[in-house]
């Protein structure tokens, strides 16, 4: 079969497609015919750093849908080593069912950022209706995704974006008012009065300590991801002053740390996806062999939505 190896921890040229065997699944693993696969920005850390994922040489890659082949049936996956690759082999836990008006390509795109956007809106701060939150890279996957559950909840979003296009997509899925990053949290002051409710930030380290002077008292700084670097220290003294604030980093691996969890939550957003109350964006499509460039587009934020491989 066709995967994308990584043989050495560093840039998206490190990755290569090449001929490997068939995995050969274990006691309690099923193989799966992969028929779309899920690019994100825990794979950029995967390959970039020695603490993410799998160690090379190995097949790049967590998320993805497809069928047992076995059997046929339809499932979907966030946590499957090697999933860069035309077949996987999992555990029957991993995967959940696909229900049969979500369609491949949507369960791919949808999983682990419609997952992780679920918990950020109902769990890590269940925003309230009238609630001011911040949406920080609200164009990307989980943005857009969050934004949307965000109006669901009743909720007021204000947005950040890097580009007038970037603008517009984000206005068209909910978004209340699009700001862009310099001096983001004075104008959230501005538009919402007291300050938001909660800063939803997977960027990191450009933009979360300046997060906290745009959060009303007892506000949530919740830090889901690092796409531009690892944030700088904080000092926990200072979240007093501030207005006793709160500030969390969370997973989607404890939000969905069993398999019940899991298939709670899996079910729970294909069946918003089902209803046509959450809509998920494709960006782009790139064959399984160009998944370098799918990295370099998702570095360079020359994307919007979710980047797919397709074997």
């Amino acid at each position: 079969m066709r995967a994308i190896v990584f043989d050495r921890l560093g840039g998206p040229e490190v990755m290569q497609a090449k001929d490997v065997d068939d995995p050969s699944p274990s006691d309690g693993q099923v193989l799966v015919d992969v028929q779309a696969i899920g690019v994100n920005f825990r794979d950029v850390y995967e390959r970039e750093t020695d603490s993410y994922g799998a160690d090379p040489p190995a097949i790049i890659g967590a998320e993805g849908a497809g069928t047992l082949a076995d059997s046929g049936e339809r499932v979907a996956w966030v946590g499957v080593a090697g999933s860069y690759a035309e077949r996987v082999a999992a555990q029957r836990e991993q995967l959940v069912p696909v229900p049969d008006d979500v369609s491949d390509e949507v369960a791919a795109a949808a999983l682990l950022q419609g997952m992780t956007a679920h918990y950020l809106a109902f769990d890590s701060y269940p925003i309230e209706r009238g609630d001011w939150v911040v949406v920080h890279a609200a164009a990307g996957g989980v943005g857009l995704l969050l934004t949307q559950l965000a109006k669901l909840r009743g909720g007021r979003v204000i947005a950040t974006t890097s580009s007038d296009e970037k603008a517009a997509l984000a206005r068209e899925n909910g978004a209340d008012e699009v700001i862009g990053y310099d001096g983001f949290a004075e104008r959230v002051r501005e538009i919402s009065g007291e300050g938001a409710a909660a800063v939803y930030d997977g960027i990191g380290k450009a933009t979360f300590l300046d997060g906290f002077r745009a959060l009303r008292p007892y506000g949530r700084m919740i830090l889901y991801g690092n796409a531009s670097g690892q944030t700088d220290p904080l000092n926990v003294a200072s979240l007093a002053p501030a207005g006793s604030l709160y500030v969390q980093r969370p997973t989607l691996q404890t939000y969905t740390r069993t398999p019940e969890l899991l298939r709670e939550r899996a079910g729970a957003l294909f069946e918003l996806i089902a209803a046509g109350k959450l809509e998920v964006r494709i960006g782009r499509r790139y064959p399984l062999e160009q998944a370098r460039q799918a990295h370099e587009d998702l570095q360079a934020r020359a994307t919007t939505g979710k980047l797919l491989l397709i074997p």
